[in-house]
């Protein structure tokens, strides 16, 4: 049996586990904050602490911040464009509570283009945005925890909304549609239909291949029509359309997606974001390091990775 310390943090654990995930856009390093907490959290008289929601999430946002400000001098580094670690559904699950409507928010505010554009943010302006908009916390909650005022915290807030805005797409699309557009873009590049393929695409379409150098990818940002089109096309002819891969539909961060496999091997995967119609932006992951959950999940549910 738990005793009441373990108890309290484990009903915050997800809620811990999606705040630092959230900071860091990645699963492996959130894991780790949570667990100093935990250590922290151990550590302290929790006998004193009347909530311990706001003590754990304050001490996690402070870790995730030192975190981020270390890391932001490697992405700077980064050997091409640096995406947010890929989450399927089961890790996906384990950032909330169980509450069905909780999950249906996660697909829109755990997006890889929302993480990604996050990266633009400072570190304070990327805390105070998540802890107001992604976790309803009041402004002098943040201010206690970023240990700024409270008009400094709304200026934060406000910039980052102002920043991320600027990169949102105007109209969302729906579930249905987001799937059907998959589905053609999976038809014409396997199928080498490049006027279909072209014709998927915005005008101002940018393509984000992450490798991280341990694989061959786009070391900037392809935009427009005919260069994107041209790229994939050729990766496709190049890399998979001579070995045997397989491409699954299967849902990433909450948002349909294709992951691409060869043998007992994850290639990437690819998620794209549409607006009217078309699709405005894909992001491909290739580095290994960021598919090492998504190949135990799909070696542990090998016919269900869309569940």
């Amino acid at each position: 049996m738990m005793d009441d310390a373990t108890t309290r943090f484990a009903e915050v654990r997800p809620h811990l586990l999606g705040l630092a995930y959230r900071m860091l856009g990645e699963m492996s390093g959130a894991e780790d904050i949570v667990q100093e907490a935990w250590l922290r959290w151990h550590r302290q008289d929790t006998h004193v602490v009347r909530d311990a929601r706001a003590w754990l999430s304050a001490v996690t946002i402070r870790l995730a911040l030192d975190t981020l400000r270390s890391a932001r001098s490697k992405r700077e580094t980064y050997v091409g464009p640096w995406l947010p670690e890929p989450l399927m559904p089961d890790d996906m699950r384990t950032l909330s509570t169980t509450d069905p409507a909780a999950h249906a928010e996660l697909a829109s505010d755990l997006s890889l283009a929302l993480l990604h554009t996050m990266e633009r943010l400072s570190p304070e302006e990327r805390a105070a945005l998540i802890l107001h908009d992604a976790f309803d916390c009041e402004y002098a909650e943040i201010a206690a925890m970023l240990d700024k005022t409270e008009a400094a915290c709304r200026k934060l807030v406000s910039r980052a909304r102002e920043r991320v805005k600027a990169d949102r797409p105007r109209y969302t699309v729906s579930r249905q549609q987001h799937e059907q557009m998959l589905a053609r873009f999976a038809q014409a590049v396997t199928t080498g239909n490049t006027a279909e393929l072209g014709a998927l695409f915005a005008d101002d379409v940018v393509f984000y291949s992450d490798g991280g150098g341990h694989v061959s990818a786009a070391r900037n940002p392809v935009f427009g029509i005919d260069r994107v089109t041209r790229l994939i096309a050729g990766l496709w002819r190049k890399f998979y359309g001579l070995a045997p891969v397989r491409l699954t539909a299967t849902e990433i961060n909450g948002q349909p997606s294709i992951l691409i496999t060869g043998g007992d091997q994850v290639v990437s995967t690819m998620t794209i974001e549409c607006e009217d119609g078309r699709i405005t932006a894909l992001y491909v992951m290739r580095n290994p390091e960021k598919l090492t959950r998504i190949l135990r999940a799909v070696t542990t549910h090998p016919s269900g990775v869309t569940t």
